[in-house]
């Protein structure tokens, strides 16, 4: 299966919104690098499949970091854009993550409060070990779901949502994420990735008023197919 097809990597459509599964070489929306962002990709698909004519709507709920993967949603009307973002503004909208770490977490399980400063200049965020000018708390809890040889896998639900929370917050324990140098992490992933996906993500549809829980799988990589029970790669 190609993962690059936007078709299979749907986790969820109706005719207002979409869950997709994001590569964790894309962006969500453009920026400076002029890369074309996985909006951009969902467009071309929803204007081919239903035959669309003119400019197609999409609006972007939220956002993961490019070397992250894992679930976005993306309204694909104005009214479900502005019930979802209620919903996003509220808290209302559950995020879970999976992040693959070198050493041991402190404790199997645990509720991480901080206060983070964001660098604009650095493009990163700083634990601050009280509330100060220009920083956020920052809350989430963690558990150890699942061990390998060399690896620890860690279960992550967000409480706030804060620029780079996750990756500062297990840097500041000692548990940067595999891949991200720019946390600690001592060596990058060959195809730029950092071992953070967003694995599930469960809201009350905007609109149909159900509840939805949207489950992601990882990208196809011996690590993760190691953690997903997938055929095991020696030395993982």
């Amino acid at each position: 299966m190609n993962e690059s097809n936007i078709e299979n990597r749907i986790l969820y459509e109706d005719n207002h919104l979409l869950v997709v599964n994001k590569l964790p070489s894309e962006i969500v929306q453009g920026d400076k690098t002029g890369d074309e962002p996985l909006s951009e990709k969902i467009k071309a698909y929803i204007k081919v499949k239903y035959n669309k004519p003119g400019e197609v709507f999409l609006g972007v709920v939220h956002r993961i970091d490019r070397p992250v993967s894992g679930a976005v949603i993306f309204a694909r009307t104005s009214k479900s854009l502005s019930r979802l973002n209620e919903l996003l503004k509220a808290g209302s909208i559950s995020k879970t993550y999976w992040a693959v770490v070198k050493n041991q977490p402190p404790r199997e399980n645990d509720r991480l409060i901080n206060y983070l400063r964001r660098d604009e200049v650095k493009n990163k965020s700083f634990v601050c070990l009280q509330n100060e000018d220009h920083t956020q708390l920052a809350e989430l809890t963690y558990s150890l779901i699942g061990k390998s040889k060399d690896y620890y896998l860690l279960e992550v639900n967000l409480i706030t949502g804060r620029h780079h929370q996750i990756r500062a917050q297990l840097s500041y324990i000692g548990c940067p994420i595999r891949g991200d140098l720019k946390y600690g992490y001592p060596r990058s992933n060959a195809d730029g990735s950092i071992h953070l996906h967003a694995r599930n993500i469960s809201f009350i549809h905007p609109v149909k008023q159900t509840a939805l829980e949207i489950i992601a799988p990882p990208p196809y990589d011996a690590l993760w197919n190691h953690f997903t029970g997938k055929p095991n790669t020696p030395g993982i």
